[in-house]
Formats: structure tokens, sequence, C-alpha cells
């Protein structure tokens, strides 16, 4: 996929964030590469700490990149207050935590409808806030005007949250770690409505998840991130059933449909801040702990694969896998 055909496109996008007392910056996003096209869901995986949430900041214009550059609609995103808030209008926020969303004191109105007053939406405001929070999935949505986030539950407080999003009809939503606070038996109606939207309104959205099992049930695409870059991606299919990276492996032995041992791996991400020479997972790979791959070890240790294209093609940034597709 090229930028000229993706929605949004980030090429080489990188954030650092200063060291203390001169310690080296913390590289949270290093060289990333990804695409989203129009109506596609894409699933950016990885443990805590590894830079997803950094990344979907910079994405979204909170975060201001110390390199690279990001495309919406073919246009380099800029960074003025008016392009800024413009932009936001066209990509919005789904936070994990309704909860932490909501105004305690402000009702299910006045939540969906403050995205149309503070962009000056010009018309019928009550007629819009309605069909947000219809499509969002509360109806007869008059009935939810003047309730308040203390007596909804949490899908419908997380529902809210998306009509919120979905009333200054975005065209990609970015959404972090959307129904980790919710019950088991709600998870499932809150990603089947992501897929609702994206079949009727043709929506795009980033799903920035820890879980590789969500992904498998929303996504397109997936990208997996480790320590600050994109370090497997392509389609959900191929990812899950024939992870190639060792991270990626990794991952996914832990869920409980893989059926094999879960791989345990060794201690914590480095810091971002020494992010270690050669490939940034070696020193945690469980392919060379075991002695499986001697041959490519110095390799490993001393050569950094190249950085991910962030295209529709599955690839693997790791010696170990075979010929990956590269960022031109």
């Amino acid at each position: 996929m090229s930028e000229t055909e993706s929605l949004l496109a980030a090429r080489d996008l990188r954030v650092a964030f200063p060291g203390r007392r001169g310690a080296p910056p913390a590289r949270a996003v290093d060289g990333v590469d990804l695409d989203i096209g129009a109506g596609e869901i894409v699933a950016l995986v990885g443990e805590s700490g590894c830079g997803k949430t950094t990344l979907a900041r910079s994405l979204l214009g909170l975060v201001r990149p110390t390199g690279g550059a990001v495309r919406f609609a073919g246009s380099p995103l800029a960074y003025s207050g008016k392009a800024l808030k413009a932009y936001r209008r066209r990509v919005q926020l789904v936070l994990q935590d309704p909860s932490g969303s909501l105004n305690p004191r402000h009702t299910v109105y006045d939540a969906v409808a403050e995205g149309l007053r503070i962009h000056g939406y010009a018309g019928d405001e009550r007629a819009a806030v309605a069909e947000a929070l219809a499509r969002a999935g509360l109806r007869p949505p008059e009935r939810f005007f003047l309730r308040y986030p203390h007596e909804l539950s949490g899908g419908q407080r997380q529902r809210v949250v998306i009509a919120g999003a979905l009333v200054l009809e975005p065209e990609l939503i970015v959404a972090d770690e959307p129904v980790a606070s919710l019950d088991a038996s709600v998870r499932g109606e809150i990603l089947a409505l992501l897929l609702r939207l994206r079949d009727e309104l043709g929506l795009s959205a980033l799903v920035v998840t820890h879980d590789l099992g969500l992904a498998w049930n929303i996504a397109d695409r997936v990208a997996v991130m480790y320590l600050g870059r994109i370090v497997e991606t392509g389609p959900v299919e191929t990812v899950l059933t024939a992870p190639r990276h060792p991270y990626t492996q990794a991952l996914l032995s832990v869920l409980p449909e893989s059926g094999g041992d879960p791989v345990v791996l060794s201690g914590e991400p480095p810091d971002p801040a020494r992010i270690p020479s050669g490939c940034r997972f070696h020193v945690r790979c469980q392919a060379l702990a075991s002695g499986a791959a001697a041959e490519v070890a110095d390799r490993c240790r001393t050569a950094d694969p190249a950085v991910l294209g962030g295209g529709p093609g599955a690839a693997a940034a790791c010696h170990l896998a075979r010929p990956a597709a590269v960022r031109d």
C-alpha cells in the first residue's frame, strides 16, 4: 500500500523523550512505517511499554514527532492550532476507560455534544447527538439524553464514548484498548459494533491492544510492535497463524487456543534509552537462547534488521525469518 492509497501513512516516524540529568533520550518510537487504508481496521499489538500508545498519540497529533512524517488523505499533518483542530475532527480517539473519559457531572447528551460545540457545529445538534447514539447502539437515543455516567453499565458508557467520536463523522478512529476494562460478555458486543461501523460507514480504525485474540476477532491487518519499532506486519490471518518473528510467536503462545507450551520471555523489555545493538529483541529471543540459530547469532547481535514497509504485505524484521519487504 503506497502513501497515495493510504488514508493515513507514517514514514520513519520517531518520538524521543529527553533523558534526565544527561541520560540518553528515550526512543519511544524509533523509525516506524505504518499505513491504514480507507475502511480498514489495523491492530497495533505488543507488550506494555513497547511504544504503542506513544505511536498512536503521535498519529493523532497529540505528540509531535521528533522525526519522520505523518500524512492523512495524501496531505502532511500540520501542527498549527487551526490545522490540528480540523485534523482531529477527521481522526477521533476512543480511550480504554469510559469512566475516565466521561465527566461524571455531564449528561450523556452533553458528553456527546461536546465535540460539536468545540468545532462550532452549525446544524441540528439534537439530531446529530441522537444519530450518533443510535449508531453506537443506544436506542432509542432520547432515553439516554439525561442520564449520567454512573447510571449506565460499563458497556453503555463505552458506547457513549464511541458516540462522542462518531458525532463528528470522522474517517478514522484510534481506539486505545477499547474493551480492556469491560467484562468478557460485553467485549464481543463492542467489537461487533466497531466492525459494523466499518461496514456501514466505511470507517477506518487503528486498534491499540496487547491482546492478540482481540486482533484476530476484529482486524484486517496486524502490526506487532516491540521497543519502539514494528517487528512484524501483515494480514491478520497470516501473522497470527504463521508468525515469523520470535516475539510474535511468544505473544501467541500464551493464548489458550495456541495448543502449545507458553514461551516465557526472559526479563523485561530493555530501556528505550538504551536500545541494544543489532536486533533489539536478541537479548530476549527464545530462538537464540535455545541455540537453534547459532549460525546467525552474531548478525542478530550486531546488525539491525531493516525497517518494515507499512503496506499490506507480510514481513518480519528478523534475521531468522525469510527475506522481508522493507521500506523504500
